[in-house]
């Protein structure tokens, strides 16, 4: 009992120290902070509005996530995203074909374009940073050439009706899917094998591969649920937005690119790879579209704003480091 009593401290420091008690905190925070400065941020629509975003923001650092727990990156998660997109819209409007069809296949075409960043890191031996840095140009130039960067706009009204539902006035039925996606990554890395073989090779992938692990197989596979994932990304957009757009994640996908390594990095999911926290990923996610929702609401520019985010992402890494540090440090002391 007594052992039990001690223990109960060292225990709630460690929570509190936690990346996850840290984000909830913080979202709480600046939910007041923007409720009472601004009082258009507290409305049914803003609210539905930033559920939308943050769905999309989340899905697009799950992306990255994937990718982060093998040590790995993949810069080409944009391009992939409006690949995806365009698929999907090309078989939409120029077929005609059902979303029974169409859904599948967009999320098929991310898969593939991640297993080929997956074939060309393993077989050429170079970092993922330089191969997906070269496929982000190579995927969005061919799919420019391919589509004349025309946008599809006559898509299924199944897809338009389910981005503008709301559930209880505010909530987006985007967020849910998001959580859905969430939950499912949680089960893969506590549950299965497979995700369990992806955190081996992230934290050391000459000892996993000794132990019987064929990394090169676990990576392929992590870049095409990646891939996978930036199709969520993109279809859960075009529900939003209405239409497939070549430039829906900006010029060669670049706009993607910071939200997708906020949300890992703030949840605590490490870049050298081996360790993950869906659940951090997700509310990191999903501070960020608040600050970025909320920023915009007292006008601040855009290029203020990526300033924001950019010193917030270079403040999440020095914080985790000390914040694990401290951590340390207490459960030596105990």
């Amino acid at each position: 009992m007594t052992a039990s009593i001690q223990r109960a401290p060292a225990a709630l420091v460690r929570s509190a120290l936690s990346n996850e008690f840290g984000l909830v905190a913080l979202i709480a925070v600046f939910a007041a902070w923007f409720a009472l400065a601004t009082p258009g941020f507290a409305s049914p629509f803003n609210l539905f509005t930033l559920g939308r975003i943050a769905a999309i923001d989340v899905m697009i650092g799950f992306s990255m996530m994937v990718v982060i727990v093998t040590g790995g990156l993949n810069l080409s998660v944009g391009a992939i995203g409006a690949c995806s997109a365009m698929f999907f819209g090309w078989l939409s409007q120029r077929f005609g074909l059902p979303l029974v069809f169409t859904i599948p296949a967009a999320l098929a075409m991310g898969a593939a374009l991640g297993a080929v960043n997956g074939q060309l890191i393993v077989r050429s031996g170079l970092h993922s940073f330089i191969i997906t840095l070269a496929t982000m140009s190579v995927f969005f130039g061919v799919m420019v050439f391919v589509t004349r960067a025309e946008a599809f706009r006559a898509l299924p009204p199944a897809i338009l009706a389910f981005g503008r539902l709301r559930y209880f006035g505010y909530v987006s039925p985007l967020l849910l899917v998001s959580a859905g996606v969430g939950l499912a990554l949680a089960a893969l890395y506590r549950l299965t094998p497979l995700g369990r073989e992806m955190l081996a090779a992230g934290a050391n992938a000459a000892a996993a591969e000794l132990s019987g692990v064929r990394v090169g197989r676990v990576f392929v596979r992590c870049h095409m649920l990646s891939g996978a994932l930036a199709g969520v990304a993109a279809l859960m957009a075009i529900a939003r937005t209405g239409a497939a757009i070549p430039s829906m994640a900006g010029d060669l996908g670049q706009d993607w690119l910071l939200p997708a390594f906020l949300g890992p990095v703030l949840g605590g999911t490490l870049l050298s790879g081996g360790r993950v926290s869906v659940l951090g990923a997700f509310l990191g996610s999903a501070l960020v579209s608040e600050l970025t929702n909320g920023l915009l609401q007292f006008r601040v520019g855009e290029f203020w704003l990526q300033t924001y985010l950019g010193l917030m992402l270079l403040a999440a890494v020095l914080l985790d480091l000390m914040r694990r540090k401290l951590v340390a440090r207490f459960g030596a002391s105990r």
